[in-house]
This record gives structure tokens, sequence and C-alpha cells, in this order.
């Protein structure tokens, strides 16, 4: 089974990131991931390289269900205020 553990370990060996964060009961699972590489790119292209990151496990379904927050860190620091 796929542990949240496993998510954020494949994204971060994937795409550089300033933050990972990543929850979820085995099935379904969200994120959060700050990237200075989501800068200028829109939602779709941002959550197309996380999918990259995570090496076609979404396609193979090894990971059921990811709801992703994709931010920059400007847009991370923004929402902190």
């Amino acid at each position: 089974m796929v542990r949240p553990e496993d998510i954020q370990a494949w994204i971060e060996s994937g795409l550089p990131c300033e933050r990972v964060e990543v929850a979820g009961d085995g099935a379904h699972f969200e994120a959060l991931i700050v990237s200075a590489g989501f800068d200028g790119k829109s939602r779709v292209q941002r959550q197309q390289m996380v999918y990259k990151a995570l090496g076609g496990r979404m396609e193979r379904g090894e990971i059921h269900a990811l709801s992703m927050r994709t931010l920059t860190p400007q847009e991370w620091q923004a929402q902190r205020g």
C-alpha cells in the first residue's frame, strides 16, 4: 500500500521543491507542493509536472486519487500572510 511518505519522496526526487506535504489514507491523498519551477505555468502544467515526477504511478493505478495544491514560493508566502 502506498503511504503519504512514499508520494512525498517520489515528488521530491523528481521535482525541485521548497516544500512538500502529503496526507492521506492509502487510497486518497492530498498534497501541497511548493516549487519555483511552477513559476509562469498554468495549473494544468503544474499538475503535469507533478505527474511526471511520480513516474507513471498515477497511470498505473498505484495512486488512486491525488488532490494537489501547486504553488510558487511567492504564492505560498502570500497565502501564509
